[in-house]
């Protein structure tokens, strides 16, 4: 089985963060940056996968050259190659990602393609059923549990309330994983040595014949408003302790 997963680059989450000058981003000449946690996960699941049925894992990722570090340790943990999509993404939407990625998916011919649950820095949670959509492949979300059948997988969705879904689904198809289906493994250092050997398909969106004009504009990005205000609770002992229950219930959401 050929697995795709589509990783992404993120500053670190340790990382001290400042909105840039022109106030649309933050500042990412400082910044280290680490694979996207939730596509971590992913990666998990796919070499998982690997191990029990046999096949191949392919890291996809679009991003600057610098997200070749992020390629490197998808390498690192056992991924047999990967595929590159060099190019500036800051400023791109959900729709250009999902189309940079899905015309990359397509010269591999997966029969599965695994992406994060979200990403840690956007956090829209859209570009692994997007990338469905254009690939015309069928798709499930928050999946906890991934079973290869005969030519098709059942998984295992988390619903609210502690519900769950089982789904059978046909290949190829696309999955975004939730986070903590599984214990991320670290990289030996084995898998470094051979990570530096292995192949690294590079791409840009020209040869992709993708457009990538975004259809949407993030104007504005600020550090949320900090304010203090002093409330007196006036009346008996017995009401002061009902008018403080309901802010704590209903203003600060900690009952």
């Amino acid at each position: 089985m050929r697995i795709l997963v589509a990783i992404k680059q993120v500053a670190s989450r340790d990382s001290q963060l400042k909105v840039d000058a022109a106030g649309r981003w933050i500042q990412e000449a400082d910044l280290a940056f680490e694979i996207n946690e939730p596509d971590a996960y992913a990666l998990e699941e796919a070499l998982q996968l690997k191990e029990k049925h046999g096949g191949e894992v392919i890291a996809l990722s679009a991003g600057p050259a610098r997200a070749s570090q992020t390629i490197r340790e998808a390498l690192a943990k056992g991924a047999d190659r990967a595929v590159h999509v060099e190019q500036e993404t800051e400023g791109f939407d959900t729709l250009v990602m999902a189309r940079l990625l899905a015309a990359a998916a397509r010269t591999e011919k997966p029969d599965l393609i695994l992406t994060g649950l979200q990403s840690d820095d956007l956090g829209y949670g859209q570009t692994g059923v997007v990338m469905a959509e254009l690939m015309d492949l069928p798709s499930a979300t928050i999946i906890m549990q991934v079973e290869k059948l005969d030519g098709r997988i059942r998984v295992k969705r988390e619903l609210e309330d502690g519900w769950f879904q089982h789904i059978e689904m046909p290949l190829p198809a696309i999955l975004t994983i939730q986070s903590g289906i599984n214990k991320l493994r670290y990289a030996t250092l084995m898998g470094i040595k051979k990570a530096k050997t292995k192949e690294v398909r590079r791409l840009t969106a020209a040869e992709l014949g993708v457009d990538t004009t975004p259809v949407a504009a993030r104007e504005r990005i600020y550090p949320p408003r900090r304010s203090k205000q002093t409330v007196m609770l006036v009346g008996s002992s017995r009401e002061q302790a009902a008018q403080l229950a309901e802010k704590l219930k209903f203003e600060v959401r900690v009952l």
